[in-house]
């Protein structure tokens, strides 16, 4: 392929180049490093108009002549951060040359922004100098077989190195732009935040680089405070900066540098790789230049990865692959290597439940649907809506925050994570009905609004959200926001607002919400007041994409070990199962008996001298509400845990409805748990949360009786939104909910007014009584003593491993040797001596309800009897000890 420059100028340019390198300071050095194969690494500095570019060459083998792959950074970047993707593509089979773009690194020069008179340049004086290479497979004299791999300001460089040299044979680039102006200024809006700091990361060091021993640095005279930026380049940034308005000089410097202006020349294959995570280079720019190389008729697959500029996932495992596996196909010219889907999407399906990292599944299409395939357009609600713009537009709403908008959004498809803020009286919103199912949204939504404005032109935010169908939660997918100008506003205009493109899921019973507002912290708004009234003028066109298929999730690694650990536990068990002997025969005479421990102990293998439960029996009966009560240590939680398998006894045997418990006893499947909390999807509403985990216990679906278990809890539709959204007393009746799922005939709740307020503990009180009430069994351990004393039966109170004593709530409070004397006369100090005089009396006090009188020797009756024959006028006589005071005495006044 011939480069497009006179021939005269191209053989000077390789000969400068050629000298460069033989005589240019020589710098050039050979570096191996200690894998298998080496991979040699050349060093050197690289001499051009203008510039001095510190460049490295990787090798590997001896495989003679082979293709050429150059590596270009991003932004801000140097050819360091491309050394383990070079070596890895040199042991690959391919001959890989880096460098740092001018004013980067430790390359001289001032940055051009892909200048095609600098940079572009560039590439087609290192492409000379790869044609002289003896490692570099030829298409031509003087052309080498080449493709380009880039990332942002690296991927642009690719798209317009393929445009401006036809020796350039197929590309890769990543998360980057087709048209500058339209990134930096898009629909006429100044994109403030990220050209700022675009300009800024080229400012860092204003000092000029190092130049090479011998050299000068070649370096033009720049505005002041441009830092390695070019004059024309500062110079534009500044007034724009300044006006908040971009004009025509700074959008045709900027197209001048973009590979839209030579979009008829790229025609190469090209594997365009875009973020969903990006407010400075969205979607939008990876559609249009895919559309454009299509046109060429040149091979295009696209890949939108879950990360961006904004942060999030950047699946580089993935991506480098899938380049490696483009390159073999288009520049070796293994036909036999697969390229990919014509189009993928990555997805968020939950979290690993294991480190919390987002799982990534991928959907796929055998061709590019483009971002308005086959739309479904679903109505808008809401009245013609006047907000204002305030003076300098302050203070503004909040979307898009580079760095942040994808870190916090690029979850939010699925978990729905992010930060947004439309400020009040900035804004009108505009509503769907609750959807009917759920939306897939794949591409760009359009709406038709009419725009009126009392200034000519009118400065909106569109963004679409996805409202959680109680209306609390609303998301705002990758954080992004559509800025749009409309001219004539102020004569009334009809406009189609194209809103940001997502990949996104809108769940059934969820609301899409158009909001349109006058600012937004991103981006300039006019500086001067202004009022707007926006009217819907049609419904939402929303793309689906419906041609997509939809892979699961990846398997976390520890999940394929699972099947050989199942073989070795069944191996274990089935061992241990054999000495141990039989299971013990059901008992006919317990069938009916929810639950009866006899002689139980159970000692810890660190704790030799010492039983978590010793010699422990009680029994259950139906209907019952048991407390487990005991202080810290007691062997409350070890009894419930063997209670339900998961720990063997030493000794003893625990007995449900006559059946003796073993790790995967069948009869457990009529015992509901919930101990030690219970864990959730975040991402799913509760009822799926529910649904899901019946589903994982293998028993056929009728068998659930979720409307039943969700009734008892009482979460009403609450159980429709999605579990991140909930307090933590509807967490915990959530897993109420899910230990009654199959409405088991015994239910074990540990804990489960822990964290609650006062009326949450009511609510779980409530839901514990009218489950028992239905002919049920609930154990419940708790320490609030209180709150057990109202919602029990029955207690069985535990200390150090033992039995202290069980039975029916009212005989262990009723127990004490403390009454309550209620009379109606004043409690008179005279009085309180008589009584303490009575014989068996040890103390008579004074109370707020009475007379308190503690026994030491009499009886109840015999001291009615005395206080009668005194003629005091009583009115209530009993107990005066609530459960605290009866499990104190138990205990030896320990706390529980």
């Amino acid at each position: 392929m011939e480069l497009r420059l006179p021939r005269r100028r191209r053989v000077l340019a390789a000969v400068a180049a050629a000298l460069a390198v033989l005589a240019g300071a020589g710098t050039w050095t050979a570096v191996a490093d200690d894998s298998d194969p080496p991979v040699h690494r050349t060093d050197g500095r690289f001499t051009v108009p203008g510039a001095v570019l510190d460049t490295s060459f990787f090798t590997a083998g001896d495989a003679g002549r082979r293709p050429a792959v150059l590596l270009a950074h991003g932004f801000g970047g140097s050819k360091d951060d491309l050394t383990q993707e070079a070596q890895d593509l040199a042991r690959d089979g391919y001959a890989v040359l880096t460098w740092s773009a001018r004013g980067f690194g430790r390359s001289t020069g001032r940055i051009g922004l892909n200048d095609p008179d600098a940079e572009i340049a560039d590439v087609s004086r290192l492409l000379d100098w790869l044609a002289e290479r003896p490692e570099v497979r030829l298409d031509a004299p003087g052309d080498p077989r080449a493709g380009i791999a880039g990332a942002s300001y690296g991927g642009a460089l690719a798209l317009l190195a393929a445009g401006h040299d036809r020796r350039v044979d197929a590309v890769a680039p990543q998360i980057t732009y087709w048209n500058l102006a339209d990134a930096l200024f898009p629909d006429g809006v100044f994109k403030k935040l990220w050209t700022g700091l675009f300009f800024t990361t080229g400012s860092l060091d204003a000092a000029s680089p190092r130049p090479p021993a011998g050299g000068s640095s070649n370096q033009p005279t720049a505005a002041s405070g441009c830092g390695r930026f070019t004059a024309e380049l500062c110079a534009m940034y500044e007034r724009i900066a300044v006006s908040g308005t971009p004009d025509a000089d700074a959008r045709a410097l900027l197209e001048a540098r973009s590979p839209a202006a030579v979009a008829k020349d790229i025609d190469v294959p090209a594997l365009i790789v875009q973020g969903q995570s990006d407010s400075l280079f969205p979607l939008g720019h990876a559609d249009a230049m895919a559309k454009a190389i299509s046109a060429n008729g040149a091979p295009v697959a696209v890949d939108w990865i879950q990360g961006g500029h904004d942060g999030g996932d950047m699946e580089k495992d993935r991506i480098r692959a899938r380049t490696t596996a483009w390159f073999d196909h288009y520049l070796k010219g293994e036909k036999n290597t697969g390229t990919g889907p014509a189009f993928r999407v990555t997805r968020t399906g939950g979290v690993d439940s294991t480190d919390g990292a987002a799982q990534l599944r991928g959907a796929t299409a055998d061709r590019y649907p483009g971002l308005t395939a086959t739309t479904r357009t679903l109505p808008l609600a809401g009245p013609p809506q006047t907000f204002a713009n305030p003076p300098g537009g302050a203070p503004p709403g909040i979307s898009a925050v580079p760095g942040l908008g994808g870190a916090l959004g690029g979850l939010s498809s699925s978990l729905g994570v992010g930060i947004s803020l439309d400020v009040p009286g900035q804004y009108a919103r505009f509503e769907s009905a609750p959807l009917p199912d759920t939306v897939q949204i794949t591409g760009a939504p359009t709406v038709r609004v009419r725009v009126e404005a009392d200034t000519a032109d009118a400065v909106l935010f569109a963004k679409l959200y996805d409202v959680s169908a109680d209306g609390r939660q609303q998301v705002l997918p990758s954080q992004l926001v559509a800025p749009v100008r409309v001219t004539g506003a102020d004569r009334g205009r009809t406009v189609t607002l194209t809103l940001p493109a997502v990949d996104h899921t809108a769940q059934k019973g969820h609301r899409l919400r158009l909001v349109l507002a006058a600012t937004d912290l991103g981006y300039a708004s006019p500086a001067a007041p202004a009022t707007y009234t926006v009217t819907l003028a049609g419904g939402l066109a929303v793309p689906t994409a419906p041609g997509l298929d939809t892979q699961p999730a990846a398997l976390p690694a520890w999940i394929w070990a699972l099947p050989l650990g199942g073989v070795l536990l069944a191996a274990v068990l089935l061992l241990t199962g054999r000495r141990r002997g039989g299971t013990p025969a059901p008992d006919p005479a317990l069938a009916d008996v929810p639950l009866q421990i006899t002689g139980l102990a159970k000692k810890y293998a660190r704790s030799a001298d010492r039983y978590a439960v010793q010699d422990l029996s009680f029994r259950v009966e139906k209907g019952q509400v048991l407390g487990l009560l005991g202080p810290n240590g007691a062997g409350k939680t070890t009894t419930l845990r063997m209670l339900m398998g998961l720990i063997a006894p030493d000794a003893g045997e625990i007995r449900v409805f006559g059946h003796a418990v073993r790790a995967g006893a069948p009869v457990l499947s009529r015992v509901g748990s919930f101990v030690e909390g219970a864990g959730f999807l975040p991402h799913l509403t509760g009822r799926a949360n529910l649904e899901l985990y019946w589903r994982a216990t293998g028993r056929p679906e009728q068998d659930a009786h979720l409307d039943e278990a969700l009734e008892i809890a009482g979460l009403g539709t609450a159980l429709e939104r999605a579990v991140r959204t909930y307090s933590q007393g509807m967490r915990q009746r959530l897993a109420i909910a899910q230990a009654m799922l199959g409405l088991p005939d015994l239910l074990i709740l540990d804990e489960p007014t822990n964290g609650l307020d006062p009326p949450q503990i009511r609510e779980m009180r409530e839901v514990m009584i009218r489950y028992a009430a239905e002919g049920r069994t609930v154990i419940v351990s708790s320490h609030l003593l209180a709150e057990v004393e109202q919602s029990c039966t029955h207690l069985v109170v535990m200390d150090r491993g033992r039995l202290v004593q069980a039975g029916p709530v009212a005989e262990i409070v009723g127990s004490g040797d403390t009454l309550l004397v209620g009379h109606v006369d004043t409690v008179s100090g005279e009085l309180v001596a008589k009584v303490a005089a009575l014989p068996g009396v040890a103390s008579a006090t004074a109370g707020a309800d009475g007379l308190v009188v503690r026994l030491d020797g009499t009886t109840p009756d015999r001291l009615l009897a005395e206080l009668v024959g005194l003629g005091i006028p009583v009115t209530s006589f009993g107990p005066n000890r609530r459960l605290e005071d009866a499990f104190l005495t138990l205990i030896g006044g320990t706390t529980p």
